[in-house]
């Protein structure tokens, strides 16, 4: 099967699943149900209203209650507006054109509001993303035209039918601020015709990096660049990095953090600063008084009255549609002053910014970017520079059979294999002592990182180990199945003990304010509820509560703590560890520490497999290997 239709298919099938997951929470689901999902604010107020392009009308609202639930709600997403009252009838459906904290704007596909919205019962919900899916699969039918045109060396390199090549010279770009294998990363980008690889394990600076290169780039091709992620958090944090680097940048779509600072970068601030937008706030307001207008019209109808309703309506269009020329105006004005564009990935085809190319395209977090929506943005390319690290945690997907048939392999996993010559790997890492990093290194990459000298054996105080696996084997303490996820009540008794105690021991080092951060982390979701209640009962944790967070591995992505604890929960006669065996969440789990790794579990029940044989064998090695009866 040809690559791209392969792929066509894959996504096929995710969608499907995607779809029936979706269907399933909607249709059995009570609202409050739906709210803890995080696709339902309820109940929410309006709380003003405006038109937009097209004469549709956008819709400003609050959630008044529950606000501390986290929810899915981003711009882009197909929404509907309902009342409680009929939710079956009375309902208008449009897409979230803003969200930011508590309120989010949602452009509907009418041009008044209906009667029922002024009787109160109000909610908004996500409806199933359509578009994102329909994105996909237009670029990757877009893509497999292309590939079928040797002269379009891009696309042919990335499927493997071609190889990228490099200019012959190489810059001599000296980067102070960065390490030696960095600089090689930044004139290996510069070098690079069609593509470039920066593999960056944990804490090597992989951003620090790209924000180098995006300067180097901007510097040798004098052209604007589009800089992708797959999610909000990761390009709000290209954003500003490329801004303090004096870097003139254009942020496209909603930030995830609400931030004054990143705010002032988005398209829509830097719209409302501008200096025509005073015209465009005036043509609205004269439209929205026509309209207004027309609505007296409505009780009482007679043909002069439809007509005069008729004539007044045709006026707020007509001055909509300027209103629509000058904001285009002004965001072709924005846009060429921009030296990046910062986006994720399928907001790369956002309406104001679908019609552009560029030279260089960048795509930061690679290793956990579906690959059909890195097509999105690399279809405006002739360059393409991916970040990132395959041996991270993978992309989610929802469906069990589109990942085993290949969609959980990511591009940047592809092109690492098919081109190596284009790859530069981050070597120097400042984040974990040694003895945490040495077991990663050794098992994903081939022994090549060092730690830089000023966290190589940097520990919470002298003397302390940096590293510790305590064994529960034999202490008969067997998992129990919670659901769908597993607990261990018990090992989970022993790891708040052990916690104790080292936080205990370290109040002789610290004092509260300065008190080293702590992760307590599980695969499983259900065990991390039984650490939470344990730890809660722990009278000598209490003060030192704002210091520890507990969560999955997934929540605990690209960030990191002083100590982390791994509760690995698996404990059975079969040796059964399920989805422990995904090794490279087990790589994130572990590199998330600085100075101490914890890690409690059977080492019987993980032994089946060799990765943690040989975990157990280096801590052995390191006397860092302790029995459980030691603190039974």
């Amino acid at each position: 099967m040809d690559y791209f239709k392969q792929l066509l298919h894959l996504l096929k099938i995710e969608r499907e699943e995607d779809r029936n997951q979706y269907r399933k929470l909607t249709e059995s689901t009570s609202i409050a149900e739906r709210r803890a999902q995080g696709i339902t604010w309820y109940p929410i107020a309006i709380r003003g209203s405006e038109m937009s392009r097209g004469d549709y009308l956008t819709v400003e609202v609050e959630r008044t209650t529950h606000q501390d639930i986290s929810h899915q709600f981003r711009s882009g997403v197909p929404a509907v507006l309902f009342s409680n009252h009929d939710p079956k009838n009375d309902r208008v459906e449009g897409t979230i054109a803003y969200q930011s904290s508590n309120r989010l704007k949602i452009t509907l596909r009418v041009d008044e509001l209906p009667d029922w919205s002024r009787e109160g019962k109000l909610g908004v919900e996500m409806l199933f993303d359509d578009n994102s899916y329909d994105e996909m699969q237009d670029a990757l039918k877009r893509a497999e035209a292309l590939s079928e045109q040797p002269k379009n060396r891009l696309v042919n390199i990335l499927i493997g039918n071609q190889s990228p090549t490099f200019h012959t010279e190489r810059p001599t770009v000296v980067i102070p601020e960065l390490n030696e294998s960095q600089q090689q990363a930044v004139r290996q980008t510069l070098v690079a015709n069609e593509l470039a690889i920066v593999h960056g394990p944990p804490g090597t600076g992989k951003t620090t990096t790209l924000v180098q290169a995006v300067k180097a780039l901007l510097k040798q091709d004098h052209q604007k660049i589009l800089v992708v992620a797959p999610s909000n958090t990761a390009v709000d944090l290209l954003s500003e990095k490329l801004h303090e680097q004096g870097v003139n940048v254009l942020r496209v779509g909603n930030p995830a953090r609400v931030s004054e600072r990143l705010m002032a970068l988005t398209l829509d601030y830097k719209m409302a600063e501008h200096s025509r937008m005073k015209e465009a706030k005036k043509l609205k307001k004269q439209a929205s008084e026509f309209k207004n207008m027309a609505h007296k019209y409505k009780r009482n109808f007679g043909k002069a009255e439809r007509d005069q309703r008729k004539a007044l309506f045709d006026e707020a269009h007509r001055i909509m549609k300027d209103v629509g020329d000058l904001e285009q105006y002004i965001i072709d004005d924005l846009l060429t002053k921009a030296e990046v564009i910062t986006a994720t990935l399928i907001g790369s085809d956002h309406y104001t910014i679908r019609h552009l190319n560029y030279h260089t395209v960048v795509i930061d977090e690679a290793g956990q970017a579906l690959e059909p929506a890195c097509w999105v943005p690399i279809l405006k390319a002739q360059k393409l520079i991916l970040a990132g690290d395959h041996f991270q945690l993978p992309p989610t997907i929802k469906s069990n059979e589109a990942a085993v048939r290949g969609l959980s392999t990511t591009l940047l996993e592809k092109c690492v294999g098919l081109h190596p010559e284009a790859v530069t790997l981050l070597q120097e890492q400042y984040r974990m002592h040694e003895h945490i990093m040495t077991y990663s290194s050794q098992v994903f990459y081939q022994k090549q990182l060092r730690a830089h000298i000023s966290v190589a054996t940097h520990s919470l105080f002298p003397g302390d180990s940096s590293l510790v696996f305590i064994d529960t084997a034999g202490c008969g303490f067997d998992e129990k199945l919670d659901g769908t996820s597993s607990t261990n009540p018990e090992e989970a008794a022993l790891l708040i003990k052990h916690l104790t105690h080292v936080v205990t021991s370290l109040t002789a080092h610290y004092t509260l304010s300065n008190f080293p951060s702590i992760a307590i982390i599980s695969p499983y979701k259900q065990q991390l509820s039984v650490l939470n209640e344990q730890l809660l009962h722990s009278p000598d944790v209490q003060p030192y509560l704002a210091k520890i967070s507990i969560n999955t591995v997934d929540g605990f992505q690209g960030q990191e703590r002083d100590i982390v604890y791994i509760s690995m929960t698996r404990s059975n006669a079969q040796g059964e560890i399920g989805f422990l065996s995904d090794i490279r969440r087990m790589n994130v789990a572990m590199t998330r520490a600085r100075k101490k790794l914890v890690v409690v579990g059977d080492s019987a029940t993980l032994a089946s497999l060799p990765f943690y044989a040989d975990f157990i064998t280096y801590a052995e090695s390191l006397n860092a290997y302790q029995s459980a009866w030691e603190w039974l």
